[in-house]
């Protein structure tokens, strides 16, 4: 079965290299290269969290992978099966430099490999439905590329989780009705909240990457937890639209051949292609021609 990893993050870092060895294996190019030849991951999408270049009218540059090196934007020079979203430090930007933002955005975004916006909420004390985010929703709608939101827990206590929680989407999915904004980490563990949003827009998806973390025997983990993972599977089956629902690891944060088994407990056996693979097409169009 061939796997999209729609969230992952390529960035060199000190946190991600302890977080990497916790997991049981190295946060380098060479490492992930072998996890998704082992995996059959045919192609990953990495969450922007480097600082992009420095602006030249202010506001939020995009914030890009890098584990590979410099970043370079008009030559990708990162493996050619990773794509990115480009990442937004929403604090960054005020009503005055709001426009000029979307217009550093879209050089990246106009490039084959940049195929998705990722916000920040929570880790950034700005909701994602405040207004100025709305010409990078416009520039999202304009370019058919779609809008990826943390929701959910955080992994430092600097964080504001009123700005992460999932009902925040609601209101930006309704304002960019032909937005498609992926719920990442599936509002975890606003779980049920998550599936409302996601139930009630159909322009809204949900993504269950960090469900997990470090490393584990799969089998052993899923029954320590499982009244954990039965509750994430029976929000699942009466939500029922498993062709919106899409999967990713948050690499390096996880060990994914253990968490791929987890994940295959949680997918029923018959949405697990969609679940794995196609449905990320549908929402990731872009990654069509990088295939």
């Amino acid at each position: 079965m061939k796997i999209i990893d729609a969230h992952m993050h390529y960035y060199n870092t000190e946190g991600f290299y302890l977080a990497a060895q916790q997991a049981g294996h190295e946060n380098s190019s060479k490492d992930y290269a072998e996890i998704c030849a082992r995996n059959n991951i045919v192609f990953s999408i990495a969450m922007g969290n480097a600082d992009g270049e420095i602006g030249k009218f202010g506001g939020s540059t995009p914030r890009v992978p890098n584990l590979a090196g410099t970043f370079d934007y008009l030559h990708y020079n990162q493996p050619a099966n990773i794509g990115y979203c480009a990442g937004v430090k929403s604090e960054e930007i005020t009503s005055a430099n709001a426009l000029q933002t979307a217009f550093e955005f879209k050089r990246y975004l106009e490039m084959p490999q940049c195929v998705g916006i990722k916000f920040y909420p929570g880790y950034r004390h700005v909701y994602i439905h405040d207004a100025i985010h709305d010409h990078l929703f416009e520039l999202a709608e304009e370019l058919d590329v779609p809008v990826v939101v943390h929701t959910g827990d955080t992994s430092i206590d600097t964080a504001l989780l009123k700005y992460a929680h999932p009902l925040t989407i609601d209101e930006a999915a309704v304002k960019f009705p032909r937005v498609r904004i992926v719920i990442a980490h599936c509002g975890n563990p606003w779980l049920v909240d998550a599936v409302e949003v996601a139930a009630k827009n159909q322009n809204v998806y949900l993504e269950l990457s960090a469900l997990a973390a470090g490393n584990f025997d799969s089998d052993k983990f899923y029954n320590e937890h499982k009244a954990y993972y039965d509750y994430i599977s029976m929000w699942l089956n009466y939500y029922g639209q498993y062709d919106k629902i899409i999967y990713g690891s948050d690499w390096p944060l996880v060990n994914i051949d253990n968490y791929i088994k987890l994940m295959c407990r949680v997918i029923p056996e018959k949405h697990q292609e969609g679940f794995f693979y196609k449905n990320a097409l549908k929402i990731f169009t872009k990654v069509n021609k990088l295939l």
